[in-house]
C-alpha cells in the first residue's frame, strides 16, 4: 500500500494513542457496527455488528447448554411492586429504571418497569413452578434485551438498552449454588480465551461493587488498550435473598419446606466493545477469527481480465464449503480502496488473486493482525487458511495476555497507586477490605476496586491506605 493511501486511510480514524475515546467512536461508526438511535443512549446495531453478536451468541449458547441449562423467555414488563420486594435490589436499580405509567390514555393502577434485569419476574415464576426437591436444580437461561437509564453512554460499552444473556438457577444447597456460580464464571473465562482471544482476571468483587441483592459477586475484568478495565461478565451467588422475598419454597426429602439457593450470571453486547478495545489498532478493527462475520475476504486483482472473477468465485465456493466464512469483493472500487476498507473492518485474512497467481496456481494471503503476506498453493487452500485462522487467534490472545500482565503493577502506597493509574496500569494492592479505603482511593485517583483475583499471591500484610492488616489482593483501576 502506498504511503499516500496509508495517510488517507488513517485520517479517517482518530489517533489511537492520543485520543482513544474518539478512536473508539470513529471505529464503531465507520466500520458500520452501530449507529446512534433517535432516543438518547440507544444504539442501532447494524448488520456487521449484529453478525458479530450472533457469532458470540452461538458460541456462548453451546457452552450454556452443555452445562445443563435450558433457554426460556420472560416478559420485559415487570410490576413495580416486584422490584421493591428485595431491599438491596430496589436501592441498586431504582435510579436506572424506566417506568411505564400509561397504556394509551389510560393511567395504570400500578406502574410497570422495563426490566433492568430479570431476577424479580423470574423469581415470581419460580415461586409457582418449584414445589418439591424433585424440581431442583432448576437451570434456566434467557437471551433478551434490558433497559437501564444511563447518564453517560457509549456504543456497546454503556447504553440505555443492550442485549445479553442472563442465567438464573435454583439449588437445594448453598454449596451447589456457589459451585454453579463459579462454574459459570469459568465458562465465561474459557469463552473469552478460546473465542474472543481476550485474557481476563477472574475473582471476587468487593461488597461495594457486588450486584444489588447478591451475597457475593464474581467477575472477569479485561484490560483495554488505554489501560482501563472493562467488566466483561459477572456471576452472582444470591443465597436465599430473592427466594425469601418471593416466597420460593420447596418440600424437601425430610418433609420440611425450605428456601432454595440461587444464582444469576450474564454477559452482554459489551463484549463487542471489549474485543474492539483489546485488539484494535490505528487502522480500525482487528477481529478474532472465531467471531469475525467474514473470516476471509477475497480481492480479485485486475478483475476485468478474463478468468479472474471466475477463479475468485470458485475459491469462495470452496472456502464456504469448508466452513470458512468468506466473501468476494466484486465492487468497482479500486484494489487499494478495497484493501483499506476490509482492513478497517478487521477481516482476519485477505486473499489476493490475479492473472499471474492463476498462472502459478497460487494466491497471496495477508494477515490482518500482523499485515504479514504469504504465498500459498491453491491445492490445499482450505487447510492453509484454517491453519492460518487458528494461528491468528493464538497470536492475538498471546499479544493481549502479554499486554495485560506487563501492565499490572504492585503498589505499596497511595502515591504509587496514583502513578500506576495515571499511567494506564492496573494497580495490584494489599487491601484491608474496608470500604473507607476503597472510597478514598476513588476520591484521590478516580480508580475503583475491580476484582480480587483468584490466583494472586499476597505480597504484604498491611493496607497502604490505612495501615491496618491487609487480607486481600485487590486490583484497582479506572474503568468503563
Amino acid at each position: 500500500m502506498s504511503k499516500k493511501n496509508q495517510n488517507q486511510f488513517v485520517s479517517e480514524i482518530a489517533d489511537i494513542n492520543t485520543d482513544f475515546p474518539r478512536w473508539y467512536t470513529d471505529v464503531v461508526i465507520k466500520t458500520e457496527l452501530v449507529d446512534y438511535g433517535p432516543v438518547k443512549g440507544t444504539m442501532v446495531i447494524r448488520p456487521y455488528g449484529y453478525a458479530i453478536w450472533e457469532n458470540i451468541q452461538s458460541e456462548m449458547d453451546k457452552r450454556i447448554k452443555k452445562t445443563g441449562h435450558q433457554n426460556a423467555y420472560f416478559p420485559m414488563l415487570i410490576p413495580y411492586s416486584f422490584l421493591t420486594r428485595e431491599k438491596e435490589h430496589v436501592e441498586g436499580f431504582a435510579p436506572e429504571v424506566a417506568l411505564i405509567t400509561h397504556f394509551g390514555d389510560e393511567e395504570l393502577a400500578e406502574k410497570l418497569v422495563v426490566r433492568p434485569t430479570s431476577e424479580t419476574i423470574i423469581c415470581e415464576m419460580y415461586s409457582k413452578w418449584v414445589k418439591s426437591y424433585r424440581d431442583l436444580p432448576l437451570k434456566i437461561n434467557q437471551w433478551a434485551n434490558v433497559m437501564r437509564c444511563e447518564k453517560t453512554t457509549r456504543p456497546f460499552l454503556r447504553t440505555s438498552e443492550f442485549l445479553w444473556q442472563e442465567g438464573h438457577t435454583l439449588h437445594t444447597t448453598a454449596e451447589e449454588a456457589e459451585g454453579e456460580t463459579l462454574l459459570m464464571l469459568s465458562v465465561y473465562e474459557e469463552f473469552m480465551k478460546n473465542v474472543l482471544a481476550i485474557p481476563v482476571l477472574t475473582g471476587k468483587k468487593s461488597e461495594k461493587e457486588k450486584f444489588a441483592g447478591a451475597v457475593a459477586t464474581y467477575s472477569m475484568e479485561a484490560m483495554m488498550l488505554d489501560g482501563k478495565s472493562l467488566q466483561a461478565g459477572t456471576s452472582h451467588y444470591l443465597g436465599q435473598n430473592f427466594a425469601e422475598a418471593f416466597n420460593i419454597k420447596y418440600l424437601d426429602k425430610d418433609e420440611k419446606h425450605k428456601f432454595p439457593y440461587q444464582t444469576s450470571w450474564g454477559v452482554t453486547t459489551r463484549l463487542i466493545g471489549a474485543l474492539i478495545m483489546v485488539h484494535g489498532d490505528q487502522r480500525g478493527l482487528v477481529l478474532p477469527p472465531r467471531v469475525a462475520p467474514i473470516q476471509t475476504i477475497i480481492i480479485p486483482v485486475a478483475m476485468h481480465k478474463d478468468g479472474v472473477l471466475d477463479k475468485a468465485k470458485e475459491l469462495e465456493n470452496r472456502l464456504v464449503e469448508a466452513g470458512i466464512r468468506t466473501k468476494t469483493d466484486t465492487t468497482d472500487n479500486s484494489t487499494g480502496w478495497k484493501f483499506n476498507e476490509w482492513e478497517m473492518k478487521g477481516v482476519p485474512v485477505r486473499l489476493e488473486v490475479g492473472p499471474r497467481d492463476i498462472e502459478n496456481n497460487q494466491v497471496v494471503l495477508c494477515r490482518r493482525d500482523t499485515n504479514e503476506k504469504i504465498t500459498v498453493s491453491m491445492d490445499n487452500l482450505e487447510g492453509e487458511i484454517q491453519k492460518l485462522l487458528d494461528e491468528i487467534h493464538e497470536a492475538m490472545y498471546q499479544k493481549a495476555k502479554d499486554y495485560l500482565y506487563s501492565n499490572i503493577v504492585p503498589v505499596n502506597s497511595i502515591e504509587e497507586l496514583k502513578e500506576a493509574v495515571d499511567n494506564g496500569k492496573f494497580a495490584k494492592m494489599m487491601w484491608c477490605e474496608d470500604r473507607a479505603c476503597e472510597d478514598k482511593i476513588k476520591e484521590l485517583t478516580g480508580a475503583t476496586s475491580r476484582v480480587m483475583p483468584f490466583d494472586s499471591e499476597p505480597f504484604g500484610d498491611v493496607c497502604p491506605i490505612c495501615g491496618k492488616k491487609a487480607t486481600k489482593v485487590m486490583i484497582f483501576a479506572k474503568a468503563y
